[in-house]
């Protein structure tokens, strides 16, 4: 399935969600494409997991914001691969470098770019210390197994939808016992 039908087929997925994410993250390596970058050369051409840019073509289309969080202590080598993929526009914010903080320095700065809440984003990253720290900050995140497929970004979007339910209802219980509170408080 080429671009175009992985996209068409995104877009049938998000169809089915009444509630999308606003941002939607991405890691890159063994993420989005099939390496490290940097064991790779700025030379060579670079190529993306089979269902990765139908997928970011889906969300654009639909509206929804694309983010890059990646440790690549090369990102002189990931951003002359973006360019030359023709996505590198695509992105809302792009925070490439290395750190020792599991992408929480990532997510920090991207929430300061986009102004956009953790709880309205959804992540996708192979590596599991990632996923789960960054959860702990309030974001939907999918570990990925050999790059992003249309059955990571269902489940995703399943989650995703799953969390903000549970928000929303946890909200709404404080607001009714905020209301019982203060209408006790006057008895």
């Amino acid at each position: 399935m080429g671009d175009e039908g992985v996209k068409n087929e995104a877009i049938e997925i998000m169809g089915l969600f009444q509630l999308l994410p606003r941002l939607v993250v991405f890691d890159l390596d063994y993420t989005l494409w099939p390496f490290y970058c940097e064991c790779r050369s700025k030379r060579e051409m670079p190529f993306l997991y089979p269902h990765a840019k139908g997928i970011v073509l889906a969300l654009k289309d639909k509206g929804v914001d694309v983010a890059i969080a990646s440790r690549s202590p090369t990102p002189d080598i990931a951003n002359t691969f973006l360019e030359k993929l023709g996505i590198k526009s695509f992105f809302v914010a792009q925070e490439i470098f290395s750190s020792w903080n599991h992408k929480t320095d990532h997510f920090c700065k991207i929430n300061q770019k986009t102004g956009i809440p953790y709880n309205e984003m959804l992540f996708f990253d192979d590596e599991d210390r990632n996923t789960i720290a960054v959860s702990k900050m309030g974001v939907t995140s999918i570990l990925v197994g050999d790059g992003l497929t249309l059955g990571d970004f269902r489940k995703g979007l399943s989650d995703f939808s799953t969390n903000r339910s549970k928000l929303n209802r946890n909200k709404q219980r404080w607001q009714n016992f905020s209301k019982k509170s203060n209408s006790s408080a006057g008895d």
